[in-house]
């Protein structure tokens, strides 16, 4: 049975759709990977032709997910609170949820971080996580927003993925591992890296 990592943040512009991309092709090397866009605007699935080795799948729920014949599959969600969202976090291996560093984006995760305690109330294999995304070079997290996310009861992963010009670019450069900026290219396999260290303890 596939492997599926969830991407999920109830508000849009924290990075969710690149993110999904370049951890799908992080892993395709190693494993037969399937993205699964569940967006009904589908921003992800119709740029499918710029990816013509990865297999982008525009997918609606979660029992068509569950058929695909892949080893992992990632799904990209929506940037709200889907009513697919709850059932979706129970069948996951590990949700992912991408946040900016800033104060009030921390704060807007909470809606999010309940569903994935709730899930994982019920379903305590359930593992995840919370990455800071598009982080600006040389900013430090601010005493409150490390104390926001201490409150969270949600595991804040090490890796910090910075704000590079490689990775807002990289839906349209085919990835960031086919780019030269070995700092962006580092930054996203760590991430894999740790989120397969997450899946299997």
């Amino acid at each position: 049975m596939a492997k599926i990592i969830t991407i999920a943040h109830q508000k849009g512009g924290v990075g969710k759709s690149t993110l999904a991309i370049n951890l799908a092709l992080c892993f395709q090397d190693q494993l037969s990977v399937a993205l699964v866009d569940t967006d009904l605007q589908g921003s992800l699935y119709h740029s499918r032709d710029d990816f013509p080795d990865l297999a982008i799948k525009g997918v609606a729920n979660l029992t068509d997910i569950q058929k695909l014949a892949y080893d992992l599959i990632i799904v990209d969600t929506p940037p709200y609170l889907s009513s697919t969202l709850p059932e979706l976090f129970l069948h996951s291996d590990f949700i992912l949820v991408p946040t900016k560093a800033g104060f009030f984006d921390v704060m807007a995760i909470r809606s999010t971080v309940a569903l994935i305690n709730e899930a994982i109330a019920s379903a305590p294999e359930v593992r995840a996580g919370v990455v800071l995304n598009m982080v600006k070079p040389r900013s430090g997290l601010t005493n409150e927003v490390r104390g926001l996310l201490q409150s969270l009861d949600v595991h804040l992963l090490e890796t910090v993925i910075h704000d590079r010009v490689s990775i807002a670019r990289s839906s349209m450069t085919a990835g960031v591992l086919n780019s030269g900026d070995q700092k962006a290219k580092d930054e996203l396999t760590s991430l894999a890296e740790e989120i397969v260290e997450l899946i299997s303890s």
